[in-house]
Parts: structure tokens; sequence; C-alpha cells
């Protein structure tokens, strides 16, 4: 058996309450025992053996797979599980203690799983949600929940996986999160790192709550957009439809350990903004039957009707023949027993399981990613949506810090309130935690002592802000454009051969992470590089912001053509030095100057005559 270390917990639990708004946070080290399922048909018996511990005054953590349903009704079909992976997990508790949400480690050790693979390419993606869409109008389904595996290694180990799942907990918040590190019971997975906005239901003992979430849109960057794409989702026909097939479901499981006439829909097509897309939630009550056993209210409910689709056994006979690998954890159930019995399930959809074979075999992740394809899907929608629900894994991918790189000049700080009020919107959109009062001070002390630290001379700044709060300034002397003393002549950019990759948060965010500018590196005698998008449209330098002067006015790209937004970009916008415009690359041919902008050097004049020279040899002078 594995000997745990004592610095981290074996689960820590953190839900939202079921009665109000706050949130319940736990921390669970060395349980009592472990309640392992190897067979489908152990399952009911492990769950009501659970409850009874937690009716007792214990606490159980813990999981069922996807793939245990036919052990709690023997009507749906699945796939069986890889040999040697359980059915379900539980560690049992004798106390919980409570939890803040701080870091179990400082400083945090790093971790990596941003090499994520699909198990079905697109094409396969495209054919499946077609098959589907004839099996509906076949009248065989009225929708079915497709969905595939993402694999990664994961970087980090036992260590690393602590802070991958407060990064995973960052990226996806507010949603019932759940770690259990099984690895004295189980290697595969041997933790489960769960951030799933789903509810599957909450029991009390008397009433039984499930909250199905169908309907998703993604978020966009800019005000307008986003709240666009919300009405657009909250009056689809075809999503609120999806949704409502699902209540339609869990109204009908609900009803058959139910007290008769019980069951309601208090609310219908909610909707809730998470950090990468929006969801539309339903929710349906109904106060259970007396004397109702655990295992007998899963096997009503489970799988959620929200990961199988409708009818739920003829949606799960398709599943099994069209999906390629089980699925295990992802889209069972994760959840918490309370002492006294209380129970509170979540539909793991956002959920990463690490596979943790002993050394010196590496450790793998596991990530399922879908939809629910209706009549009305269309395969380049689905493709679509399973991106953006996969945005919450880019974002924790791998350990970052924020930047703001400032001028230093004569000691002082250049627009430095502009730089803290970026730098502190950047952590808000990563659901960093607000610097405290204390942490606030020390940075403005620090700032001002860098700069009671260089009295002459122009320098730049650098400050690093980490999750925790955790920051380092550094100050180097500033040598080149925007130096005083040194020729403002233009300096000579070269232009990207290739477009930039779709605009992401680590592009509209000044982050360590930079992977989408490594291939445009300059060549030799060049000061940077001018990118554009794959429309055509010219976006920003790697190093700053880009300014065009057409018919006499000073035009910058808009945000929406994907882009950082940079503090001396916005300081010109706002005193009327530029404005917003969409730049063609055609436009550098019309252009009468042009310029790089950034906080550290300022405006650096760029020789556009040489730029005019490569759009042309690039034959950017025909139309796009």
């Amino acid at each position: 058996m594995l000997d745990q270390d004592p610095a981290f917990p074996t689960a820590l639990v953190d839900f939202p309450l079921p009665d109000g708004p706050g949130r319940a946070r736990w921390r669970f080290d060395r349980p009592t025992q472990w309640l392992v399922a190897h067979d489908p048909s152990q399952v009911a018996s492990l769950l009501d053996a659970a409850h009874a511990l937690a009716q007792a005054g214990q606490w159980c953590v813990g999981w069922v797979a996807y793939e245990a349903a036919p052990g709690l009704n023997p009507h749906l079909p699945v796939k069986a599980l890889p040999p040697g992976q359980p059915y379900a997990i539980w560690a049992v508790f004798d106390k919980a203690e409570a939890w803040d949400g701080s870091p179990l480690a400082a400083p945090e050790p790093p971790w990596s799983a941003s090499e994520w693979a699909a198990e079905l390419d697109e094409a396969a993606v495209l054919g499946r949600v077609e098959t589907i869409r004839e099996l509906i109008r076949a009248g065989e389904v009225y929708q079915i929940n497709l969905t595939a595996r993402l694999r990664s290694p994961f970087e980090g180990g036992s260590e690393g996986m602590w802070p991958y799942f407060r990064a995973l907990q960052r990226s996806q918040p507010e949603g019932y999160t759940l770690m259990l590190d099984a690895r004295a019971a189980c290697r595969a997975p041997g933790a489960v790192l769960s951030v799933s906005p789903e509810l599957f239901f909450d029991w009390d003992g008397e009433t039984l709550v499930t909250r199905p979430m169908k309907g998703t849109a993604a978020r966009q960057p800019e005000a307008q957009a986003d709240a666009r794409a919300a009405d657009n989702l909250r009056s689809s026909d075809k999503e609120r439809a999806e949704n409502l097939m699902i209540v339609d479901l869990l109204r009908n499981d609900l009803s058959r350990v139910a007290e008769v006439g019980s069951v309601r829909v208090p609310s219908l097509f909610d909707l809730h903004a998470l950090p990468t897309v929006w969801q539309m939630t339903s929710t349906v009550t109904a106060r259970s039957r007396a004397g109702l056993r655990l295992s007998e209210a899963f096997a009503a409910l489970f799988p959620c009707g929200s990961v199988t689709g409708a009818p739920k056994r003829q949606a799960m006979h398709h599943i099994a023949r069209l999906e390629r690998s089980a699925r295990g954890v992802y889209c069972g159930a994760v959840g918490l027993m309370q002492p006294g019995g209380r129970v509170t399930f979540n539909v793991p959809i956002r959920t990463v399981c690490l596979h943790t074979p002993p050394p010196p075999a590496p450790w793998r992740a596991e990530c399922g990613i879908g939809s629910g394809i209706t009549l009305d899907a269309t395969g380049p929608g689905e493709v679509l949506e399973w991106q953006a629900k996969r945005g919450f894994l880019y974002r924790a991918a791998q350990p970052f810090q924020l930047i703001e790189s400032l001028r230093l000049e004569d000691g002082r700080l250049c627009r430095v309130d502009r730089h803290l009020a970026r730098l502190a919107g950047s952590a808000t959109h990563f659901g960093w935690p607000a610097l405290t009062p204390a942490q606030r001070h020390d940075l403005d002390h620090a700032l001002r002592q860098i700069a009671l630290a260089h009295p002459t001379g122009v320098h730049k700044v650098r400050l690093l802000l980490g999750p925790d709060g955790r920051f380092s300034v550094e100050a180097a002397a500033l040598s080149g454009p925007g130096t005083p003393g040194v020729e403002p002549a233009s300096v000579r950019v070269a232009l990207a051969r290739t477009p930039m990759p779709p605009a992401d948060d680590f592009i509209r965010h000044k982050t360590t992470r930079r992977q989408a500018y490594a291939g445009f590196v300059p060549p030799p005698g060049c000061f940077d590089t001018l990118l554009h998008n794959e429309a055509g449209l010219l976006t920003e330098f790697t190093i700053g912001n880009l300014a065009l002067k057409l018919g006499g006015t000073w035009c910058t790209p808009p945000l929406e053509a994907g882009l950082l937004p940079g503090v001396m970009r916005a300081a010109a916008l706002a005193s009327g030095e530029l404005q917003e415009h969409p730049l063609h690359r055609t436009d550098l041919l019309k252009a009468g100057d042009a310029a790089l902008l950034n906080s550290v050097r300022g405006w650096v004049p760029v020789d556009l005559t040489d730029l005019q020279q490569q759009a042309r040899l690039a034959g950017w002078a025909a139309p796009a």
C-alpha cells in the first residue's frame, strides 16, 4: 500500500452549499478504509455500505464509473472497463478539517499536462454526428450524448498533481470541486481531479434535487459579443429543446423513487457564466419515497440523462457502439456523503483522471469531452463546442505568471496605474484571488523601492505575479529604441509568413506563456515581427501594438482582431492620438507611416518602405 505524504491530503472537497450561498470546503487525511468495487455487481452494495457509514457519523468521498450502470440497472448497455480499473471507489474518514482553499505547498512545485491528443479527429466527429442524426431521423432516439477521450502525458508526479488541481479549479471555478488521491487503492485512475459545474443529485433523506446541464455557447472576449452569445443561447430553439429533453428524462427517472405527484421543475433554462462557456441548466426536484436506499436512487437516476441522451437505454446502446473507449469516471458520479447521511453527487464532465503507474512508468492524464447531438446539430457546430469545452484544460496546462513591463525613467515609473489595473483585470479573468491589502501594500512598496534604487537613466521594470499573490520585481537598463540620446530612426521589422493562431487567453493577456509567439522570432537585422490573423487582418507585433497612419489618422487594430490590449495603446486611444480601425494586410500599401507601440519604448518608428516591399513580395497587394 502507498505510504501517503503527510504534507498532502487524501481528498479535498469544495462544493456549493445546497441550501444557500457560500461553499463547503473540506480537507480529508488518511482514510480508515477503502471501499472498492471491482465488478459492476458490487456497486449497489458498496454504495449502501458507504451510505450506512455516513449515517453512522463518518465521511465518505469517492466516485462511481459510468460503466457501473449495469450493476445498478441490468438493462443499460456499456463497454467494459480496461482490466484492473475499478467500477467504484470510496474513501472513509473519521473526520474532516476545514480548508480555506489556500495552496497546499509553498512554493508550489511545477507540473505540465499540455500535449492533449484526442482519440477522435475532426473527420471522425463529423461522421459520428451524422450517424446520430440518421438514427434520430429513423426514430431510434431523440438525442445522444457523444463523447471522446483526450490524453496527455502528465509531468510533476505526486507533488505536481496538487498545484495542477488548483490550476484546474481556477480555470473552472464555482463548480463541484473534488480531488481524491486513491493511489493506495488503485493506480488507474490513481487520482481524480474534478472541477465540474453540474449537480447530479443532492439528497438530504427527504428531498431529491437534480440540475441537468444542457446547452452551451462559447464565451467571447468582448462584453457586447459575450452578451449576444448568452442571448443567442437563451433563445436558441435547438439548445432549449436539447435541455428540455433531458429535463423530461430526469422527471421520469425521479418519478421512480419519488412520492407520487411530488416531481417539480422549479427552474427552467437558467444560464450560468463559466470562464470559457455559457451553460444552460434546469432544476428538477422530488420528495423521496419512504425507506429509499441510496442504491435504489442510483438505479433510477444513473447515469445522469444529460450524459446519455434520450431514451436512456437506447442512447446508451448506441454510445457503446459509437465511442472508441470506455468513459470511466467521466460521466459517472463523484461525490460526498456527510455524517448523518446527506449525499451530494456531481456529474464529472470537467474532470481529469491521472493514471499513476509505479516508477519509472510515466503518469498519464485523461479527460473526456462531449456534447448532446440532436437533429438540429451540425458537425462543425459540435466541433466548435468541444473546442470551447476543452478550454479549461488549456488554461491549466502548465504554471504561468502574469507580466507587466514598465518604463522607469529618472526614478519615475510611467503609467503605473494603468499597468496595475491591467494586472488586476487579468488576475480576475484567470480566477486568481484578489491581492490582500497586505500583498498590495508589499507590491506598492517594492515598486517604490525599485524606483528609488534607479534615480537616473531609463530602465525596464519587469513585474511578475503568481496565482498565490507572490510577486517579483526587477529592473534592467534599457538600450536601443526608446532610450534618450538614441536617434529615433525607424526600425526594420519582418512580416510573419503564416497567420497567428486564433486569439486565446494567452494572446489577450500578458503572461509567461508565450507559445503562440514562439514561431515568429524576427530574423537577424529585424527588430520585431508584424503579425496577422487567418482573416488577413493585421494584429500586433510580438512585443508591441501596431499603429498605421492612413489618410492622416493613426489607426490601430481593434481587440477583436486578436491582440494584447497594450498599456501604451490604451493611453494613446484615451488621448485621441489613436483610433481603432480594422486593418487589412493590404492597408500596409496605403499607409503613410507605421509605428510599434509599447509602454517601455513608447512610439518606435517602423521602416515602412521596407515593410511595403516585403508585403509586395509576399503578394499582399492582391485581395485576400
